[in-house]
């Protein structure tokens, strides 16, 4: 019913843990597909040996072109992107399924709830060796957020159709970080405007280890700032601006979203926003 996309470099003991909980705690057969960044881990022979689909690169592609690559193996028409260090939780893909029937069409943008580092704060452990799952079984339902506008941008779901208008993921934002919101402007442009994430859709995030590389020689501080300045430079606008104006990040979902409404607050920030973009681009190299 879903195809699963998850990029992967040198993370075998989350993306292990990752594809258990979504073995056992999915309702339907779902398509398992990672993208093996290197892989010296024995990645690619764990996933060889349990049969699931990946894609290969012998460099550290980081996320984007690694989740491009990975969605030409697709089977299903929806395309779900996640982190190998979640938890997803019982019978997630059953209620995905159901909030996607009562949209009726697929111009959406769908995400998630997480848990631990995330929307919610619930700690079952920190590592998938520390993790308490009779615990997080027993008692996640009774930790709850509610359904908002935006996205936590993954865990996520398009259509096919959706993917491939916009041509997935935008590589110049190696490793990742800005390609999420850099995703969603370009569904904006295209006429989307169903941004909803949904609290009964829960996964246990363990943290972003995705990202956190020993020998990744870019530091997470700057890769950050790269990816804020790509998407300034990109849109004219930074991407705290387009969540909160655009998005209307983490406020109660109660419709579609439309237009900006265009009132002082969004005047002297789009001010604010524009001198940044001068700024940045004949000032900062």
């Amino acid at each position: 019913m879903f195809s699963i996309l998850i990029p992967t470099y040198n993370n075998l003991e989350y993306l292990r843990f990752c594809i258990k909980s979504l073995k056992k705690n999915s309702h339907f057969n779902n398509q398992i597909i990672c993208h093996v960044n290197i892989g010296e881990d024995g990645t690619a022979k764990f996933l060889e040996e349990n049969k699931l689909d990946y894609s290969y690169t012998s460099y550290n592609s980081g996320i984007c072109e690694g989740m491009n690559k990975a969605s030409k193996l697709c089977k299903f028409d929806y395309y779900l992107y996640a982190h190998d260090d979640f938890y997803f939780c019982p019978k997630w893909d059953f209620i995905l399924l159901n909030e996607i029937k009562k949209i009726g069409h697929n111009n959406f943008y769908l995400s998630g709830t997480m848990m631990n580092e995330g929307q919610i704060s619930f700690n079952c452990g920190n590592t998938p060796n520390e993790f308490d799952e009779k615990k997080f079984l027993l008692e996640y339902k009774n930790f709850n957020y509610y359904d908002f506008q935006g996205s936590t941008w993954a865990p996520s779901v398009v259509h096919r159709d959706i993917w491939n208008k916009v041509g997935g993921l935008s590589q110049e934002y190696f490793p990742g970080t800005g390609s999420d919101p850099d995703f969603n402007m370009k569904l904006w442009n295209l006429g989307i405007r169903i941004f909803k994430g949904l609290n009964d859709f829960k996964v246990y995030h363990f943290g972003s280890t995705v990202l956190r590389k020993k020998k990744n020689t870019i530091s997470k501080k700057n890769y950050g700032s790269k990816g804020a300045k790509v998407f300034l430079l990109k849109w004219g606008i930074t991407i705290k601006f387009f969540k909160k104006f655009y998005m209307r990040s983490d406020t109660k979902y109660l419709k579609p979203l439309d237009k900006p409404k265009i009132n002082f607050a969004y005047s002297i920030n789009y001010l604010i926003t524009r001198l940044n973009y001068y700024y940045v681009k004949f000032f900062i190299k």
